[in-house]
């Protein structure tokens, strides 16, 4: 069998995989469609007053995207490299011709069509419940391809490097949650002190996150980057960063051969 035919049978498994874990195909999507409703239609944004929800409800467009973005592959390949690892299962894998960066591969691209459909929702119930206005840029596809290759390397990572599923899922909420809100996806980086600056740039979120704002956000200051495009340069750092992450999480996982 080729290496384009060993992914896509391992990532048809996945998929099946995937959808037969209902209670995992829900939580899903309704986490994000939660944080809508409670962030977007129900607290709302007050672009004149102060507090946390201060600009306009595009502005916020990224911080929604990265929840599927940055949660589901985290918790998603974490679990998945820990489950297999307790099952003896890369013992088995080892006897088939899958080298273990094609297994991480095709997870990604499972992990991608999940997080596809998700960002379409997440997208339509954003418009509809916060009225945001957006410019859908065709660097959406991308920035949401790279940045699930980027955590999906990370999530092998903490799934290789922990003891138990639990232990993979309890990694993934610990990073995750922080990012999150520390990335300029919800928090601007106008309202942390100075001295955070340089942590913030250390996360790929933030390079997702200000790609995707200045790609959909009209209103965007998001500077440029050595006379690049914002758009473009963020999609450049952040394309890197996911080549590193895809690579070492490849190496992370367990060799049985």
């Amino acid at each position: 069998m080729s290496r384009m035919g060993r992914v896509r049978a391992e990532t048809s498994a996945g998929w099946r995989s995937f959808i037969r874990r209902r209670t995992a195909v829900f939580f899903t999507f309704f986490f994000p469609v939660i944080l809508i409703v409670i962030f977007g239609a129900l607290i709302r944004t007050d672009p004149t007053g102060e507090g946390l929800f201060t600009e306009p409800a595009a502005y916020y467009v990224p911080g929604y995207l990265a929840v599927v973005v940055l949660f589901t592959p985290l918790s998603r390949m974490g679990s998945e490299v820990a489950r297999h690892r307790e099952g003896s299962r890369f013992e088995k894998l080892a006897t088939t011709p899958l080298t273990r960066p094609e297994w991480l591969l095709a997870q990604t691209a499972v992990n991608a069509a999940i997080i596809g459909l998700a960002s379409l929702l997440i997208l339509g119930l954003v418009i509809l419940l916060t009225g945001a206005q957006i410019t859908f840029s065709p660097l959406l596809v991308p920035y949401i391809l790279i940045g699930v290759i980027c955590f999906c390397g990370v999530g092998a990572m903490l799934g290789s490097y922990t003891d138990s599923q639990d232990g993979a899922v309890a990694a993934s909420n610990a990073i995750g949650l922080p990012l999150l809100f520390l990335s300029e996806t919800f928090i601007s980086l106008s309202q942390l002190p100075g001295w955070f600056e340089p942590l913030v740039n250390l996360s790929p979120l933030t390079y997702f996150a200000r790609g995707v704002r200045a790609a959909t956000y009209t209103d965007a200051t998001t500077p440029a980057v050595a006379g690049v495009d914002p758009a473009l340069a963020n999609l450049g750092i952040l394309a890197a960063l996911a080549v590193v992450a895809f690579a070492l999480g490849a190496r992370s996982i367990p060799r049985t051969d």
